[in-house]
């Protein structure tokens, strides 16, 4: 019987313990998407407790206490802050075998060297104990990323966003790169009419360019985009249940963009037609600059309407769904790829159900211009776990080029979750390790662990080409 969370904790072989020890475990970490604050990044935040920095805004622990029976003052409330750690201390033991079980002592153990398993009878002297550190210099927000050694890190950004606190961390010498990505969701959000005038008008102030008309919704767009570019940015990302090709024309597009910023709401068909119209336009912006475009499907959000009402969107009330992907993905792509105009894409999928439909449908679309120049991306939010995780990259790896997959990425609001990059190389070196065991791949380390590296860290840093936009970052700011 292994001691739990020891050294070789997922690792199954000996095969599997060299990878991860001899050569995934000292990469550094480069997290392409993640929901961290800017500005707590650029004020270097020294959080108050644990609490603060490990539950609040955390949908993942939220559902579990919720279904271990714990009322929402416990949660999203008004109870003290030691009251909801105690909740959720008294809630852990119930998560055995879901991966907030893992998660949640893995980073007691990389953060603060807790090696007690957190429970009811052990929740104030671990809350003490870390609350301690917590006020200690080394446990700032800045001091926290140089721990878990992350080399850049890319925040999500809405196109009216100032980037006043990117532009001070470029400037300030932190030694991590903390670069933004454009998410332009609200910009192609026109269901209703009077919230999405609000935001071009928001968005209108921050181009300095009056919006009347989808051409100058365009050159908007385009202004912020150059903006975001001349920070750093790499990347832009989606949200969205499905990907939209409905078919359009020009004529239709500028006409229904008429209709909603006069106020009057659009039918179901039209806003389909404006969403397809938008995805185009971003997507060539993107390629334009040879940026990577991501896209986040599948996800069935706000399913609790009273509780959306209550408590806002992004509180814990999302589910996978079972939409319909290929045709419309594969009309969206092939769009862009017969104009010569497809940039580097990422996808990411959250109904297991579609994995085999992904992986596939990458291969349709490289072109010989980038390795792995279409990705299947890695597990994401209720698959980024253990059994997630291998699904997905057995399906790339039976259906694609695993050696040219650019790995992990925390998708987190929480300075404490660098931990699930470990998780991730652990889970890959062991299926890698249990392939040579049973005589699938060959034992030659420099070979297979060139590959782990490379997965782990070296694939992200070529493909994005983050070296090259850290001193463009720092020149601009």
């Amino acid at each position: 019987m292994k001691p739990f969370l020891n050294d070789d904790f997922l690792l199954q072989t000996a095969t599997a313990s060299t990878l991860y020890h001899e050569y995934a475990k000292a990469m550094p970490i480069i997290d392409y998407h993640n929901h961290l604050i800017p500005e707590q990044i650029a004020e270097d935040k020294q959080f108050e407790n644990i609490t603060q920095i490990w539950l609040y805004g955390d949908h993942y622990k939220w559902r579990a206490m919720r279904a271990n029976g714990v009322p929402e003052r416990y949660i999203t409330g008004d109870a003290s802050d030691w009251e909801k750690f105690e909740k959720w201390a008294e809630t852990v033991p119930y998560t055995l075998r879901n991966p907030l079980y893992h998660w949640t002592h893995l980073e007691l153990r990389r953060y603060f060297g807790i090696t007690e398993l957190l429970n009811k009878d052990s929740a104030r002297r671990i809350y003490d104990e870390c609350n301690a550190k917590l006020q200690t210099a080394e446990y700032s927000v800045q001091n926290l990323l140089k721990m878990m050694q992350v080399e850049t890190l890319c925040t999500t950004d809405d196109p009216a966003d100032s980037l006043e606190y990117h532009q001070a961390l470029a400037a300030s010498g932190f030694g991590v790169n903390v670069l933004p990505t454009f998410r332009a969701d609200k910009a192609m959000a026109p269901e209703s009419a009077a919230a999405y005038n609000q935001y071009l008008d928001k968005l209108a102030a921050a181009a300095e360019l009056e919006i009347r008309t989808f051409a100058d919704l365009e050159q908007a767009l385009r202004r912020r985009h150059d903006f975001f570019a001349s920070m750093g940015c790499r990347l832009s990302d989606h949200g969205l249940e499905q990907i939209y090709a409905a078919d359009y024309t020009e004529a239709e597009i500028d006409a229904i963009f008429s209709k909603v910023r006069g106020g009057a709401e659009l039918t179901a068909e039209e806003v389909l037609k404006f969403k397809s119209a938008m995805l185009v336009l971003l997507a060539v912006l993107d390629w334009e600059k040879g940026w990577t475009q991501q896209y986040h499907i599948g996800a069935l959000r706000n399913n609790n309407s009273r509780m959306l009402r209550e408590l806002g969107p992004d509180t814990g009330w999302d589910s996978i769904g079972d939409f319909s992907q290929g045709r419309a993905l594969s009309t969206f792509l092939d769009r862009l790829d017969g104009q010569d105009k497809l940039a580097k894409t990422i996808i990411y999928n959250l109904n297991p159900a579609d994995n085999e439909l992904i992986a596939t449908m990458i291969g349709n679309f490289n072109d010989g211009s980038v390795a792995g120049k279409i990705q299947f991306g890695s597990g994401w939010w209720f698959l980024d776990q253990k059994d997630g995780m291998e699904k997905q990259i057995n399906a790339l790896s039976n259906m694609g080029l695993l050696s040219r997959f650019v790995g992990m990425l925390t998708d987190s609001r929480s300075f404490l979750s660098y931990p699930r990059h470990e998780y991730f190389r652990r889970v890959l070196c062991n299926l890698l390790g249990n392939d040579v065991e049973n005589g699938e791949l060959p034992a030659d380390m420099d070979l297979l662990g060139t590959m782990v590296q490379n997965i782990c860290y070296g694939n992200a840093k070529q493909y994005f080409g983050f070296g090259k936009v850290a001193e463009t970052a720092a020149v601009t700011a």
